[in-house]
Order: C-alpha cells, then structure tokens, then sequence
C-alpha cells in the first residue's frame, strides 16, 4: 500500500520496556483518551479518517505543506522527529543575548573603572605640606566647630608645566591668587575671602624644600609660597586670622582654563576694549563668552583694565568665579555624568591638594556637601585693607574689621556682604583709592585721619556685619 504523504517512511518500534498500544477493532473509532490522536503518523492509511458528512471536510483539511500534523497531546518516542517544545535556535538567542549582557555590564564595568582611574592619577598630592606641618601642631589654632570646612585655594603663577608663555620659569612660583573658603557647618553658605597678593603680613620662620630655614619677617604676603611653599603660606594665613586651614588646593594657569572650557565659557561684560599683551588678552567692548585662554587674561589683567589696581582685579576675579559656580549649578553639571566628567577632569588635571582630597572620592564628597548651597549664599570679599602706611604699593589690614572677619568666620558665624557701585561711591566722593580701597557710601562710613577710607564694614538690614563684596547670584552684566 501507498505511504501517505504524512506518515513517515520510517516507523519506529515502541521504546523498550512501553507497554504496547492497544488497538480499535477495523473499522472502529478508538475511544477518546486511549492511544494516540485520530491521525497520528504510524496507522493505517485511511483507518483514522471520518466517514460520512465529515469526509469531505477531512479531504480539505490543512496538511502543513507535506509536513505531519502532529498530535496536540504528549508525543511518544514513536513518533519520529518532531519541532522541540523551545526551539534551539531561540536557545541559542537567549544564551546570546545573556552573553552580551554579561559583556556590556563588564565593559561599563572596566571603562568607570578606567574613568576613575584617570581622574583619581591627574591628582598631585602633597603630602610633604602635611609632614610640615606636623611639626608645629602646638602653634596652629584648634580645629572649628563641628563640619566646619575652611579650605585655601592657591593660585599658583607657576612658569613651568605648560605655563611658560605667562612668563620666564625662574624655578620659583609665587601665589598669583589665594583664597580662603570658608564653607558653614550647616552647608548653607560658603564665603571666598580673597588675600592680596601685595598684603603685608608677618610670615613665621619656614623651612624651604632645600632644608633652609628662612627667618620670620614682614613682607607681602605672596612671599610666602615663594619662600617655602603651601606650608608656609598656611601657617602665614592661620596666624594672621586664627583659623585652622583642613584642606588646601594649589592650580596653575592651565588648570583654570581647561575649567573654564569644561563649563562653555563665561559671560562678561566689558564698557571698553581691552589691549593687554601682558595679560596677552585683546578684547572688544559688550558682552561676550570667554574661554580658556581669554578667560585666564580676563582674571590676570591688570593695567589695562579699571584703575589698575590689584583690588579691582580681585573683583574681578571674585565675580568670574561667581558666574563659574552659577554656570555649574544652573546646568545641572553636578547631578549629570556626561557633564561632570569633564570638569572633574579639568579640575583635576592640574590640581595638587593634600592627602584627604587627594583622590575623586575625597574631590567628590567636598563637591557634593556644597550642591544645596543656594547661588545667592556664595558669597565672595576681600579681607578689609588700605594702602601700607610705609609703601602706598603694598596694603595692610584695617583694624578692628579684618578682626571681626576673620572671627566670625572662625566660630562659623554668618557674614554678609553688600555690591560696590562704582557709581554711588562716586556720587558719594568715596572713590577708590589708587590701590583700590573702598569705603562704603553710607555716611556712616568713616575716614582715617589721612583722608583714606577705613574699610569699616557697611550697615545694612541684617545685624551680621556686612562687608563689600558680591555672590555667585549676581552676575558681572548686572
């Protein structure tokens, strides 16, 4: 008899062991349940078809291009090859797909890793400033209040490590900008308090990195660094203000651009050109962004811009940095990876600090304590001083109001600061001085008796003594 096109040529015997399938006498229907569907493959040709009114529907019916239509019910191993309950080839998918899972996660996995390892090797640390000042622990001042942070910012004006073309690299460095940041207990407000550089200032007996020790003496306060480095300039800071300096930071010149460059710049405004080839800085008049190199020359620009003294280009500077920190906060560059990897990486690429901070974590948990800091808290002065009795080049402090500062500041105490308006001081007759000294316009400020403004704090609103200065909310076009 002729094989059907859905019964394979091959049957298979029953498996060893099976109890054999009982059969329907001929020409009877095997009841429902026993043995294998009406037209499973292996009986008789014809034996499971219908008869009657049902045959010719049974003649049409679907015959899955020549392939057997297998049985809905449990399959025997007689039935010959048949599709698996999961196809191999979705197996195969699944393994796959786990397989380029498991790859992507240990990609993701090695390149943080890589990222982190860069950022965390771009850090310097100086641990030789720690050593130092191990050894005169009994004369720094007791630590502040509870999570009290009080970090100096150095500036260095290093000729060397790709700094060579802002002048001649003589092997010494001197502190361009220093910085005294103050940030609350509370991590609601932080106060930048700018040192000047040409500040007179008594500097303690130092040790320089040769092993000479370089004698205590009055000069300005930038000699400091010169003389023996961060250490000595820290112990020159906590001397004259009281304050117990945690952490210390030191960046050069190509630091600070590539930070600025991170961020897309900085809007300023300008009322005039500017033609500095010092400052290597050529700028028309208006508002415009600044980048790195431009940027740099904004900050370090001196003569050509205001009446050229050292205060003005501290507010300058103080109203850059506010304008940076505003930019960070309103973009959102903290809370978005993609955006903050390479600020930490401009951050850290020319940054030496002390051991704590040393490393991304201890970058990232100073960072992150200061997010909540609202813009207008940051604020941003400059230690109350007055041209230097014995030199009208140099400055010193004024008495009793850089006290108060730095007292404040020292029991974590609230200070506010108040705009200079160059407009009101001269509509007052309280115009700077020509080293930058401003008095306030409120006629209650006073004068010494050489006629110079005293730098005495401002009154204001608020009983917390207010100084001249401005916050990361304002900004320079406004």
């Amino acid at each position: 008899m002729t094989e059907s096109p859905e019964t394979p040529s091959d049957r298979e015997g029953p498996e060893e062991g099976a109890s054999p399938t009982p059969q329907p006498a001929a020409g009877q229907r095997p009841e429902a349940g026993a043995g294998e569907a009406p037209h499973a493959p292996g009986g008789e040709p014809g034996a499971d078809r219908p008869a009657g009114k049902n045959a010719a529907r049974w003649a049409e019916r679907p015959t899955n291009r020549g392939l057997p239509l297998w049985p809905l019910g449990r399959r025997s191993s007689s039935d010959g090859p048949g599709p698996p309950r999961t196809p191999r080839h979705r197996k195969r998918l699944m393994r796959w797909a786990a397989l380029g899972v498991a790859a992507l996660v240990l990609v993701a996995a090695g390149t943080g890793w890589a990222l982190y390892t860069k950022l965390n090797g771009n850090i310097r640390t100086d641990s030789a400033t720690r050593n130092e000042l191990e050894k005169y622990e009994a004369e720094r001042p007791e630590a502040g209040p509870p999570d009290v942070e009080n970090v100096l910012l150095i500036g260095s004006d290093n000729r060397g490590d790709g700094n060579g073309k802002y002048g001649e690299d003589s092997g010494t460095q001197r502190s361009d900008t220093t910085i005294l940041l103050h940030l609350a207990g509370d991590r609601q407000s932080a106060t930048a308090v700018s040192i000047p550089r040409d500040l007179m200032v008594q500097v303690p007996r130092c040790k320089r990195s040769d092993g000479k020790q370089v004698d205590s003496q009055t000069v300005q306060f930038n000699w400091a660094f010169q003389f023996a480095g961060a250490a000595c300039t820290i112990r020159t800071v906590e001397k004259m203000t009281g304050i117990r300096i945690t952490h210390h930071m030191i960046i050069d010149f190509v630091g600070f651009k590539k930070m600025v460059d991170a961020v897309h710049g900085v809007d300023v405004c300008l009322p005039r050109p500017v033609n500095d080839p010092a400052a290597h800085l050529v700028l028309p008049a208006g508002r415009q962004t600044l980048r790195g190199e431009a940027a740099l020359g904004y900050v370090r620009a001196r003569k050509s811009m205001g009446n050229g003294s050292d205060t003005q280009r501290m507010e300058r500077q103080q109203q850059f940095l506010g304008a940076l920190v505003k930019k960070v906060q309103s973009n959102g560059v903290l809370l978005n990876p993609t955006r903050l990897y390479p600020v930490l990486d401009a951050a850290t690429s020319s940054l030496t600090t002390d051991e704590d901070l040393a490393s991304l974590t201890g970058l990232y948990e100073l960072v992150r304590s200061m997010r909540s800091i609202p813009t207008e808290r940051v604020q941003f002065l400059t230690v109350p001083r007055q041209e230097y009795r014995f030199d009208a080049n140099r400055d010193e402090l004024v008495q009793p109001d850089a006290k108060r500062l730095f007292g404040q500041l020292r029991k974590d105490l609230p200070v506010e600061v108040e705009p200079v308006r160059d407009a009101d001081a001269a509509r007052t007759g309280n115009a700077p001085s020509p080293h930058g000294a401003t008095s306030s316009p409120d006629p209650s400020n006073t004068t010494g008796s050489d006629g110079k403004p005293d730098g005495t704090p401002s009154p204001s609103g608020s009983s917390d003594p207010t100084f001249p200065g401005t916050t990361a909310e304002r900004g320079i076009c406004e």
